[in-house]
């Protein structure tokens, strides 16, 4: 017998539109820098972005999920010239929930996403007499596609093999 177990892989991810277009870009680290400087993690191509304008931290709750925590500024203090703005709301600090807009400055922002998808794992149980079986209909012959299987026909007249 086959024993099957699910596995739930989450993934946390912002839509980003700025100058240069639009991106996705996958969360899997705990602190991300977003800004105009080239040395920040999340680079953001607009003369209307801060050079450190939010820092992103990776929290997790009580039950072990998952969350980013988003703050103004370069997250040690120092905040932003234009502010950060979620959902048309001028804060200082967020936790992000799904499809929460961040607005950066002029034509520039982020929709943040969150997705779980659910794997199911199978692995072979210790059953030796577990097989699997195929149905020869099933199987095409490669060399032979024109070919099609007709099933042998007697006719009620003819005798039986001896």
């Amino acid at each position: 017998m086959i024993h099957s177990s699910v596995q739930t892989e989450a993934e946390h991810y912002l839509i980003i539109q700025d100058d240069r277009g639009r991106k996705e870009m996958v969360l899997t680290e705990e602190i991300y820098t977003i800004g105009r400087s080239p040395s920040c993690d999340i680079f953001l191509k607009s003369q209307f972005v801060s050079r450190y304008h939010a820092t992103l931290l990776r929290r997790v709750k009580a039950d072990q999920s998952v969350y980013y925590h988003i703050i103004d500024g370069d997250g040690k203090g120092q905040l932003s010239a234009n502010g950060l703005l979620i959902n048309h709301q001028k804060v200082l600090a967020h936790d992000l929930a799904p499809e929460d807009e961040i607005f950066f400055g002029h034509k520039v922002s982020a929709t943040y996403y969150y997705r779980q998808r659910n794997e199911f794992i199978t692995t072979p149980g210790n059953d030796p007499f577990d097989i699997t079986l195929i149905d020869p209909m099933m199987m095409g012959d490669e060399d032979d596609s024109d070919a099609t299987l007709m099933p042998t026909l007697r006719s009620p007249h003819q005798n039986p093999p001896l």
